[in-house]
């Protein structure tokens, strides 16, 4: 009998001094945790047995209310090792936290035919139930809400509490709310997840080491498979798993297999770890690979700063409130200080500018005048409150544009010349037989003559009768007065049409004088054609500048000119106004464009007209003018159906 003792005695040594985890728990709930006939299962405590099998550790299974597990667990003298809680995303606790073990989320359950809960303002004013303790009472310590806080110590209390009407919401994580609804049928999930949180496995402070190998542990797991079988195990989809009787029979299952495991632990441990030495040398490679990869990208990242702070243009990163986050300071004093204008003189306004780029979120370029240098300032948006700022001077370019406007108004004006020459042709010709009347007349009007003819009764003036000479006299007179007046206007139009653009500003202007003087500059042109026009009555204001408008309508008119066959073609201007805009359309019945070339008329120097002297400066001039007047052009054009340009501008309201 001693001997039987003695030998009972030491079989039971090794279980004794084998050190044990004490692991605490306090739900009924699967498939996390739960005891079936005095047998404890669950998920939780399956992944903590294994845990245990790893660590070398013996796992004693302890039941207690959630809210004494919660206070065990601070309390460093406590006989509790570890629990399993729910911590929300992002959140910390106080304690040892293991890595995340599952995800889950708790929401808001009312009664049935009550409203529907979309947010946590839906909350407010209401009774709503929450578990001392619980994820949601920690997440809650954060979030202030504004609703009627009701403690509980279990969620079926607040479950039964709203069967009661003595709360009007109950916020309850998912798993234990599943298996609490099929007892409480007049219940219902009211709302998507409100909070997300992951079990943890949770400690005091004084047992660091120990989560320390509850984590690799875990870990292990993870990298093996088995953790992936387990979560499949208790949470596959389409499975109940809560049905006690195949539980049992696959509790019975293992224990029968609990021997061969036993046997062949060791042989999987040594695998587990040559698997964890050689996923080791891998990282460690990986590690090494991305060291390199990092120096790479940041003598990259010097040669880039390097390019960017050499560049002669300005740019510079900037916030929604004008914090200047990076620049290359090249320039930076005129953005900063604001010094420049647009070219119509409108002063720039950099916060305005950064808020309408990044509310539109798209580019927008602009060209900037200060004192006599010109530039191109681009702003960007690169996220949701930054943009990037590009400042370039562009004086050469702007002279070479203005020479270029110039350019193509001496080309017009060449195609003008015969006409004009024709226009004061004819004023001319009647100012010549004009004077030959008029001297002639003189001749017969001196005294020797008048003395001698005076008594004659067929004496003549220019060889006409006294009364009728003197008629025909005051005729010429009025017609060279009207050849010269009209010569005197050409010569002006013309001299205004041809001096170089010096004009800073935009001034109201009348868009039908406009038309005229475009009319008459090419009304020798327009001869052979049907010039039809219909002028507003109104005579409407627009700001601008009326030498570039009569380039442009002089351009579209000529283009018309050439687009139509003489005698035939006809070519119709109006003007109108229509609300707070005024509208300038320039029609023909020409041969029109095809998709390509409407694609491709605003080019400089493409042109149809190659081979009968097209330049292809025109509308390219042109369309840039319009820009700059803030209007816009719209071209509808059809092969052998005419073309039909019309130009929107911002009427100017008279006082």
């Amino acid at each position: 009998m001693r001997l039987i003792l003695l030998c009972l005695i030491c079989a039971s040594l090794p279980v004794l001094s084998q050190e044990s985890i004490v692991f605490g728990v306090h739900s009924n709930t699967a498939p996390l945790e739960w005891r079936n006939n005095g047998v404890d299962q669950g998920f939780n405590l399956e992944l903590m047995d294994r845990i245990g099998q790893l660590t070398g550790k013996r796992i004693i299974v302890r039941r207690k209310s959630f809210q004494q597990l919660v206070a065990d667990v601070h309390n460093p003298d406590s006989d509790i090792d570890v629990i399993a809680v729910v911590s929300p995303v992002n959140f910390s606790r106080e304690l040892n936290q293991s890595d995340p073990i599952y995800s889950t989320h708790a929401k808001a359950y009312t009664l049935q035919g009550k409203a529907l809960i979309n947010s946590w303002s839906d909350l407010a004013g209401k009774r709503v139930a929450i578990k001392k303790g619980a994820f949601v009472d920690v997440y809650l310590s954060d979030h202030l809400q504004r609703f009627e806080r009701i403690d509980v110590d279990l969620y079926e209390t607040g479950f039964q509490q709203l069967m009661d009407d003595q709360v009007d919401v109950v916020l309850a994580e998912n798993f234990v709310a599943r298996r609490l609804l099929p007892f409480y049928p007049s219940v219902r999930s009211s709302s998507d997840a409100l909070i997300y949180g992951a079990f943890n496995f949770v400690s005091n402070g004084k047992k660091t080491v120990l989560m320390q190998q509850i984590n690799d542990a875990l870990r292990q797991l993870k990298l093996s498979g088995e953790y992936d079988k387990l979560v499949n195990k208790w949470f596959g989809t389409g499975r109940e798993k809560v049905d006690l009787t195949s539980t049992q029979k696959r509790m019975f299952s293992l224990a029968i297999l609990v021997a061969l495991i036993s046997a062949i632990g060791m042989i999987y441990t040594g695998f587990i770890s040559a698997s964890l030495r050689r996923q080791k040398r891998a990282l460690k490679e990986e590690l090494e690979q991305r060291r390199r990869a990092e120096a790479e990208i940041s003598v990259i990242s010097t040669q880039f700063q390097s390019v960017l702070d050499g560049i002669p243009h300005g740019v510079t990163i900037i916030d929604k409130h004008l914090k200047r986050l990076w620049s290359n300071d090249n320039n930076i004093e005129l953005l900063v200080n604001q010094q420049f204008h647009y070219l119509d003189g409108q002063p720039f306004d950099l916060k305005q500018a950064i808020n309408t780029v990044l509310t539109q979120q798209r580019s927008q370029t602009a060209d900037m005048q200060y004192q006599q240098e010109f530039w191109q300032l681009q702003i960007h948006p690169i996220a949701s409150d930054q943009v990037v700022i590009l400042l370039e001077e562009s004086t050469e370019q702007h002279r070479l544009r203005q020479a270029n406007e110039e350019a193509s108004r001496l080309a017009s004006l060449g195609e003008l010349s015969a006409g004009i020459a024709h226009e004061i042709n004819n004023p001319t010709g009647l100012i010549v037989h004009a004077i030959s009347l008029l001297s002639a007349a003189i001749k017969d009007l001196t005294p020797a003559a008048t003395h001698y003819q005076k008594h004659n009764p067929f004496w003549r003036i220019a060889g006409l009768a006294p009364n009728d000479a003197m008629a025909e006299m005051g005729q010429s007179c009025q017609t060279v007065e009207e050849a010269a007046t009209r010569i005197s206007r050409i010569v002006n139009d013309l001299k205004c049409y041809a001096l170089p653009n010096l004009a800073q500003a935009h001034l109201p202007i009348a868009l039908n004088d406009v038309v005229q003087v475009a009319l008459r500059l090419t009304n020798n042109q327009c001869k052979s054609y049907q010039i039809t026009t219909n002028l507003c009555p109104a005579d409407p204001l627009i700001n601008g500048d009326a030498q570039q408008l009569h380039q442009v309508l002089i351009n579209l008119i000529q283009n018309a000119c050439h687009a139509c066959d003489p005698y035939t073609g006809a070519i119709s201007i109006t003007t109108e106004v229509d609300a707070d805009q005024v509208l300038l359309t320039v029609s023909d019945n020409g041969c029109g464009m095809d998709r390509a070339t409407l694609k491709r008329i605003t080019e400089p120097f493409f042109t149809t007209r190659r081979n009968n002297g097209g330049c292809g400066l025109g509308l390219s001039v042109s369309s840039r003018i319009i820009k700059q007047h803030h209007a816009q052009m719209q071209i509808q054009s059809s092969v052998d159906q005419g073309t039909s340009i019309r130009l929107t501008f911002a009427l100017v309201q008279q006082d």
